[in-house]
């Protein structure tokens, strides 16, 4: 697999998943411009991959929540790029609580605006530098929380919104799209395993078994084949079995 022909964005890069996302895009050989909420946990993410001997990479700040911030991200983009082949929509705030109560409205207007408008306002703010390129994606990192009926728990009400929010963006951007040869694909795992470094031999050692729960990388297998295939292969999503889903309470 080579990727040395993509320039890939990634939102949320500074850790955990979008981290891990970063050096395997950039094992391929991938240009990569990362973003996270501060430019300081972005260039990390760079200088380990820089580390690596890879210097195709690049560090931008973006606050997801932040319609200002986003404008600034992707004008950054665009005066370091003509052309993004693939954009990952990986960043948004995680909110747990037993109860609507349980939070402050600040928890739920940063978890709406970072998950649902954020993904919106950064796919909308780079589409024409998608739009420059021969085989551009769209990948969005939604959520079983996402999938209508779904059950979490203990995701708050506001992590459903965002999460529901993407979905209806994602679905009706692929339909906008597809006529202009941008395919939209979105993800929508259960919880998984992100916790092992992607730096550590523990990384290549993460158990992957039938019993086993979700693991990022099977995540990561699963967007690296969609993005490499012809363009008549059109794959919108990806729907993942619960290992242990979260029982339903009795009526």
């Amino acid at each position: 697999m080579n990727l040395t022909d993509r320039r890939v964005v990634i939102t949320g890069a500074g850790r955990d998943f979008g981290r891990a996302l970063a050096h395997h895009f950039a094992g391929l050989g991938a240009e990569l411009l990362l973003a996270a909420r501060s430019l300081e946990a972005a260039e990390r993410t760079r200088s380990e991959i820089r580390d690596r001997g890879h210097d195709r990479v690049h560090a931008f700040a973006c606050d997801l929540a932040d319609p200002a911030s986003i404008r600034e991200f992707a004008a950054a983009v665009g005066r370091r790029t003509d052309r993004v082949d693939v954009l990952v929509n990986n960043g948004a705030r995680w909110l747990e609580g037993p109860d609507l109560l349980s939070v402050s409205d600040e928890d739920v207007a940063d978890t709406i605006a970072s998950g649902s408008t954020g993904t919106i306002l950064v796919t909308k703010n780079l589409l024409p530098l998608l739009l420059a390129s021969d085989h551009p994606d769209v990948v969005t990192m939604v959520s079983v929380c996402g999938v209508p009926g779904a059950q979490h728990p203990v995701a708050h009400e506001a992590y459903y919104a965002a999460k529901h929010g993407q979905r209806g963006f994602t679905e009706a951007l692929s339909r906008r799209l597809r006529p202009q040869g941008v395919r939209v694909i979105s993800l929508f795992p259960p919880d998984f395993d992100s916790s092992r470094d992607p730096l550590s031999p523990e990384w290549d050692a993460t158990p992957r078994g039938a019993q086993d729960p979700l693991a990022a990388q099977s995540v990561i297998d699963c967007i690296t084949f969609a993005i490499q295939q012809p363009r008549d292969c059109y794959i919108n999503a990806f729907h993942f079995e619960s290992l242990n889903p979260p029982p339903r309470p009795v009526s």
